[in-house]
């Protein structure tokens, strides 16, 4: 099993990047996340030009962001930089859209721009999809050496429901998930399995990520420490941003646990109090970067551990390892902004997988 860190960019984020790539991690993933973050093709650059083995992907790239030919040249471009050391990840979007009010894109729509993207990066001329109906396009002059088209740039679909698994499937596409506990995982690697093999696929040849944040507690150390509440309380402030956004007061009873439940009322009422036009700026502020000060005393070690990657060494490299057992190439945690450090505990983990 690989392992990788995954990362809210930053201009800064190549400093935890060599230091992933000094411990023999994998890859380095950084998300796609504007108006939170600085833009991640200028991360991925700085971090492809001071590092020399480490794989460097979006994870993931959000559709509507970039037109497909400005995304292909970004790809081509840092490919020139780390010649095979690229991927592409994508999805139909959570923060990155929502941050500006905006739903996830159809699958449809993600599938043209994938299919866009892919075409000019292997040197074809596609019809791209414009303002003013469809033109052909392609790069004009890669023999000059500016841009690398003959290495390839993998394909990374995020996929947590059926519907996009199966098109993950239909694409031959690696496949992204995102987890806070083990069981939902395996959940969703039996029916992404289903799905690989209805497509044709041997079993063997799909590649799987699962991208993860919580916290390397000491022994004795509470899941609700200030230092888990760093690290992992990020990740569990996003279920109760998610689920107040999009249901409804009561839908959650019988559903969800109770304690959950409970979380996710009290913070409605948070969002609720946020001027309606502009809820999805409040709510998203801080998303996977930092607690805000109204989430957290919604969270206690109970949540913590229910929604998170959270526990000591040994409870740790034993979740991953029933991960690798289920069929997961590669586990990615997320390092919170300001609590790089934590990369040394999660060495210590991967260590014992």
């Amino acid at each position: 099993m690989e392992f990788g860190i995954a990362l809210a960019t930053t201009t800064e984020s190549w400093r935890v990047t060599q230091q992933a790539e000094a411990l023999g991690l994998a890859e380095a993933w950084f998300y796609d996340t504007q108006l939170l973050n600085p833009d991640v093709f200028i991360g991925m650059a700085l971090a492809a030009d001071r590092t020399s083995r480490i794989r460097l992907g979006t994870g993931v790239l959000i559709p509507s962001n970039r037109l497909a030919a400005v995304a292909a040249n970004c790809f081509a471009s840092l490919n020139r930089m780390a010649p095979g050391r690229i991927d592409f990840g994508v999805g139909t979007g959570f923060t990155g859209r929502r941050t500006m009010g905006q739903t996830a894109l159809t699958l449809g729509r993600m599938r043209r721009y994938i299919e866009e993207v892919q075409g000019l990066l292997r040197g074809e001329t596609v019809l791209a999809s414009l303002e003013d109906g469809e033109h052909p396009v392609r790069f004009l002059n890669p023999e000059l050496g500016l841009i690398n088209l003959d290495d390839p740039v993998p394909l990374h679909v995020s996929a947590m429901g059926p519907k996009s698994r199966r098109l993950t499937a239909d694409l031959g596409a690696a496949w992204l998930n995102f987890s806070g506990s083990v069981e939902p995982a395996l959940k969703h690697m039996e029916d992404m399995r289903s799905a690989w093999r209805d497509a044709g696929h041997a079993e063997n040849n799909l590649r799987s990520t699962l991208f993860a944040l919580g916290c390397v507690l000491d022994e004795g150390e509470s899941a609700d420490s200030p230092r888990a509440m760093a690290q992992a309380g990020p990740c569990a402030a996003v279920v109760l941003h998610d689920l107040a956004e999009t249901s409804v007061a009561g839908s959650l009873d019988g559903k969800l646990p109770p304690a959950l439940v409970s979380a996710v009322e009290r913070y409605r009422e948070v969002w609720q109090g946020f001027p309606e036009a502009e809820r999805h700026l409040h709510n998203h502020s801080g998303h996977l970067m930092f607690l805000r000060e109204d989430e957290r005393d919604l969270l206690d070690a109970d949540l913590i551990r229910a929604l998170t990657f959270t526990g000591t060494r040994d409870d740790l490299a034993e979740r991953i390892r029933r991960l690798g057992a289920a069929g997961y190439d590669q586990f990615v945690v997320q390092l919170v902004e300001g609590e790089e450090q934590a990369l040394d505990d999660w060495a210590e983990v991967f260590a014992r997988v």
